[in-house]
């Protein structure tokens, strides 16, 4: 079985109104069945996810993360702790169709600046658009259970280290 090592970042914000945490909306890719049920009446759920991806060669995770969030969210964002690893099986839907586990290591990143959305015109390949949204929904409304666990999380060590530098 193939393996995949992955990284990614939870980057939060305090406002007056509480911790944001970007977020992004992947490109989805039109497949027939996605095609038939977006033309029917059942209405399509927004896919909401937490910017990630491939650790490069000679790249630690925590670098991967930081990387990933300055492309896909147009932020540039500080680690301030490891929150956990998914793990998981996908079956590729191109070329091979290749069993691959895959690991992912999430961070929790505080945002030092940069302007959410603003990413290379070649990035909307992969995010249709990057946004802030509250700490407390993304727990509920991110698309997978593994990233959302990973939401919960920061929520709960940001709660315990309330003495935390708000950044920006």
């Amino acid at each position: 079985m193939v393996r995949e090592i992955s990284a990614g970042g939870v980057v939060v914000q305090r406002t007056a109104e509480g911790w944001q945490v970007a977020v992004i909306e992947p490109q989805k890719e039109a497949s027939p069945v996605t095609a038939n049920r977006a033309s029917g009446k059942k209405s399509q759920k927004m896919l909401l996810a937490l910017p990630k991806g491939l650790v490069d060669p000679g790249e630690k995770p925590e670098q991967t993360a930081v990387r990933e969030v300055r492309e896909e969210t147009g932020l540039t964002a500080t680690p301030i702790v490891k929150l956990g690893d998914i793990k998981y099986v996908y079956v590729r839907s191109w070329g091979d169709q290749q069993r691959v586990f895959k690991i992912v290591s999430f961070y929790l990143l505080r945002y030092e600046s940069g302007k959410i959305d603003e990413i290379a015109e070649e990035m909307r390949i992969e995010v249709k658009r990057a946004r802030w949204m509250p700490l407390a929904e993304a727990v509920r409304k991110l698309s997978y259970k593994g990233e959302r666990d990973m939401a919960e999380r920061a929520a709960e060590y940001l709660k315990a280290h309330s003495g935390l530098r708000a950044g920006g």
